[in-house]
């Protein structure tokens, strides 16, 4: 116990703690916070500990912070105020964590990080990736284009001199060579390795490589096929041809021999290779409803710059000009997803919340976008608390940092959420929090509505 002295920077005082690992609430608590860590947590007493400032919850929920595990800062340098400007748009909606998942901005990213740290810009703890891999004449910009292992071995070099969180791999033009090799030298210099897959590999050898996360799940589906095998085989032997099989000409047939038992034995070897996933639901179902909803007069629109929302012009066209039975499958395919979901959770894969916000990810706002990921994650079939988990301990254990981060506990960042509601009841408690604590700053309801409307725009 702390000697009676000790002044705290911030006491909660009769809160309900939200205990996510559990899914139980821990009543009537005491929160105590120094240097941005919590240093002791406790029932409340008549004696409240000393500190700077004091918080009587009220009988609210007090919860970890959210993680949001897939984002993006990208766009070039015109557009580094504009990306700087979505920072408070995440801790509105309760967000203390980002994982950016790739971009050309990882200069401005690490001033961000700076700012952030020493209390002069408000916004999330930022993990990142730096620039993404991949193959020569990438499609993203600042890519690291690799073919040989001399070029992954150069490209690990920058990243690791860049000192970044984790390799992002992406599938534009990487070959499958180049793709498990580059899993392979990152897994040898103990960097954790998560990406978009080539169809050229199957996802079992990118897992048995040492993959750490598959993002988005059109590959772990490509695995619960009967046929994998044959349709990997059938899509190698078109590389190279006039007619090369790319992953959206191929997802029909994954879709036609999807099975079972092949997805249980999958989700068994996710598990057994403690190869995360990112479902990215919300974007999935945001992109196939995007040829019939009308987004010009969405409330957050007034949060996004203008160059911003310039780059959600190339989605838009490619939606409108969908065929009819293009549009009927990609419905049908968000519904396969979700149902995929259960399974995995039920098989002990570690699934991670993810919004895909960003430039060139139309309309898929920061902040907004994760809360309606955790209700895509339980009208899938998650109980509210395993959703959770997906955005708080699961993001920490993601990044070996759950001793240190994703919960609330004695020696636990504090990234906190007070809430109106009980969230394990209903995830609706999460929208409007009253106040969000992010490593020990505290921000008021009112001041959250401050910071956002500070970058908006109209």
């Amino acid at each position: 116990t702390p000697p009676a002295t000790t002044t705290y920077d911030l006491v909660i005082t009769h809160a309900n703690v939200v205990d996510v690992e559990t899914g139980t609430i821990r009543p009537d608590q005491t929160v105590a916070v120094a240097g941005g860590v919590i240093r002791q947590l406790g029932a409340t007493t008549a004696s409240t500990p000393r500190a700077t400032r004091t918080l009587d919850a009220q009988g609210r929920y007090l919860m970890p912070g959210l993680w949001d595990m897939h984002v993006h800062f990208r766009g070039g340098d015109s557009l580094v105020n504009a990306n700087r400007n979505l920072l408070p748009l995440y801790l509105a909606h309760g967000i203390t964590t980002v994982r950016d998942a790739g971009g050309d901005l990882t200069p401005a990213v690490r001033q961000w990080q700076r700012q952030i740290t020493a209390g002069q810009l408000a916004g999330p703890t930022i993990f990142t990736s730096g620039p993404k891999i991949d193959g020569p004449g990438a499609f993203w910009a600042g890519s690291l284009e690799v073919q040989t292992p001399a070029q992954i071995g150069r490209a690990l070099d920058s990243l690791q001199a860049l000192k970044v969180d984790y390799v992002k791999i992406y599938e534009s033009t990487i070959s499958r060579e180049a793709f498990l090799g580059t899993i392979a030298q990152a897994e040898k210099r103990g960097m954790r390795t998560t990406g978009h897959m080539p169809y050229t590999a199957t996802l079992a050898e990118a897992a048995a490589a040492g993959l750490d996360a598959s993002e988005h799940l059109y590959y772990v589906f490509k695995a619960c096929s009967n046929r994998e095998d044959s349709i990997t085989a059938a899509i190698r032997q078109s590389q190279g041809t006039a007619k090369p099989i790319g992953l959206f000409a191929a997802l029909p047939t994954v879709y036609r021999t999807y099975d079972p038992a092949t997805a249980a034995r999958t989700f068994r070897m996710l598990a057994e290779r403690r190869t995360a996933v990112v479902p990215t639901l919300y974007i999935q179902q945001l992109l196939a409803d995007l040829p019939t909803t009308d987004h010009s007069r969405d409330s957050l629109l007034a949060y996004i710059d203008p160059q911003i929302e310039a780059t959600y012009a190339r989605r838009l066209a490619g939606a409108r000009q969908q065929s009819a039975a293009t549009r009927a499958f990609n419905q049908q395919l968000g519904a396969r997803f979700r149902s995929l979901i259960p399974g995995m959770q039920k098989a002990g894969v570690l699934l991670l919340a993810g919004s895909d916000s960003g430039a060139s990810n139309s309309y898929v706002y920061p902040g907004a976008s994760l809360l309606g990921e955790l209700d895509q994650l339980v009208s899938a079939g998650l109980t509210p608390a395993e959703a959770l988990r997906t955005a708080t301990i699961n993001g920490a254990r993601f990044f070996g940092v759950e001793a240190t981060a994703g919960s609330i506990a004695a020696g636990k960042a504090a990234d906190l959420l007070l809430l109106e509601r009980n969230p394990l009841t209903n995830l609706s408690a999460l929208r409007g929090p009253h106040t969000v604590v992010a490593r020990g700053r505290v921000y008021s309801a009112a001041e959250l509505r401050q910071q956002m409307q500070a970058v908006r725009r109209r």
